[in-house]
């Protein structure tokens, strides 16, 4: 015969695999964004390696310290500033979410399908006056994610760490595939991650106004 310590427990341990559940749903949701926005990184490290006759490690370095340092950096910020603003937007935080993240994920199609000739022009700099530059533009959208990360369950340091590792080495594989390859791939990467992140924000959404329920 059951009893009320039998039902405590089992109560307890179907709300610990709940909760594992929403965590490694998370980490996931963390691991497709990262991957996502360090495209357009990846975009122009391809450029510049098309650039670069012979690929020199402290080059490859500084590539992925720029492009992954800022995108750490700029979630962030965008995660601050909305903490600001916060308490005026809780309302429609899911449909920020989706906007956002569709509004980056459509750019990141619309750019790809658009003139992917552009980034085979990079030049082959690797100084800080070309490559701050470039690391900022690859971050916008990493600010406007750090925005809708306020609305979602999401540690920002982890999220943010896990960017800037990601992109780092997105950037740095960019460079040595563009210089070996070519923009082959490019394009395809740059949909791949648009799609990915119009369906995140598709995703959070739906639950928000309960189509979707785990």
């Amino acid at each position: 015969m059951s009893t009320i310590a039998d039902y405590v427990v089992a109560e307890h341990e179907t709300a610990d695999e709940q909760h594992g559940s929403a965590h490694l749903l998370m980490i996931i949701e963390i691991f497709l964004i990262a991957v996502s926005v360090s495209m357009d990184a990846f975009a122009v490290a391809i450029g510049k390696g098309l650039a670069t006759k012979r690929v020199k490690p402290l080059n490859a370095l500084k590539t992925g310290l720029w492009f992954g340092g800022f995108q750490a950096l700029f979630p962030v910020l965008g995660y601050f500033f909305a903490s600001l603003f916060g308490k005026y937007l809780e309302v429609v935080d899911h449909w920020i979410i989706f906007a956002m993240l569709a509004l980056i994920g459509g750019n990141m199609i619309r750019e790809a399908l658009g003139e992917p000739e552009e980034d085979a022009k990079e030049t082959p700099q690797f100084d800080w006056r070309h490559m701050a530059p470039l690391a900022v533009a690859c971050s916008i959208d990493a600010f406007a994610v750090g925005v809708s990360f306020q609305f979602m369950p999401i540690n920002i340091w982890v999220a943010a760490g896990v960017i800037g590792v990601i992109t780092g080495a997105f950037s740095v594989a960019g460079l040595y595939l563009g210089h070996f390859i070519g923009v082959k791939w490019q394009q395809v990467a740059q949909i791949g991650g648009g799609v990915v992140l119009i369906l995140i924000g598709l995703k959070t959404l739906l639950e928000h106004l309960g189509f979707i329920t785990w």
